[in-house]
């Protein structure tokens, strides 16, 4: 390490791909995560690393939350599309209005 540099910090993820994925299970909780992931790139530009990481924490938080709501309500949508189905198979009805 030569004197009068900064040490070098390690690349912080700014959770922009997580978060794009999950504006498309639950748009919510994604629009945080976008806003937050947004926000790491400028401040490692201005040198605030603890602002980054604390932004990124923030992102991937948001992102795993939007993930899990969205995926637990396609699934308790498909289960209810397939109970109801199996319901209307199981009593017979076929009669016509």
């Amino acid at each position: 390490m030569q004197p009068g540099y900064p040490p070098q910090q390690p690349p912080i993820n700014n959770n922009m791909t997580m978060s794009i994925v999950a504006i498309f299970l639950f748009w919510p909780l994604a629009i945080p995560a976008i806003l937050n992931a947004s926000k790491v790139n400028p401040l490692l530009q201005q040198g605030d690393y603890a602002g980054a990481q604390a932004a990124a924490t923030e992102s991937r938080k948001w992102s795993k939350w939007a993930l899990i709501v969205g995926i637990a309500w396609y699934v308790i949508v498909l289960v209810c599309c397939a109970l109801g189905g199996i319901g209307a198979i199981m009593s017979g009805d076929t009669s016509t209005y």
